[in-house]
């Protein structure tokens, strides 16, 4: 079983950039799939971005090409989620999720392990 812990949230004002990163408590993230999910104030909880769990083909939501990236850090024990261009539409409480799942995995039910969440505040 993997714990995902996020950090990185924060203020920021539109048109800059943020860093999430996970890390696992527990085991490593080398043999999962990855993915963020986010959930904007009074809204359902969306796919953000994915990176498969052995190939590292990433998936991301039409709102956020271009302008997101996920990527896995060395061992792959660290994912990030690298936000550039940020709108107050990404105003949101950013969720880290694993997967035991070979496929794409870009829907909440696809995910086993979640973490506890980290805001991000997107000012205009």
């Amino acid at each position: 079983q993997v714990q995902p812990v996020e950090s990185g949230g924060g203020l920021v004002q539109a048109g800059g950039s943020l860093r999430l990163s996970c890390t696992p408590s527990g085991r490593t993230f080398r043999d999962y799939g990855m993915g963020w999910f986010r959930q904007p104030p009074g809204k359902e909880r969306e796919f953000v971005a994915a990176v498969s769990r052995w190939d590292d083909t990433t998936f991301y939501a039409d709102s956020v090409k271009g302008r997101f990236a996920i990527s896995r850090g060395n061992a792959k024990n660290t994912v990030y989620l690298q936000m550039n261009n940020l709108k107050p539409d990404d105003t949101a409480v950013y969720y880290c999720a694993a997967t035991t799942r070979d496929f794409r995995a870009v829907a909440e039910v696809d995910y086993d392990y979640w973490g506890q969440g980290t805001q991000v505040t997107v000012s205009s």
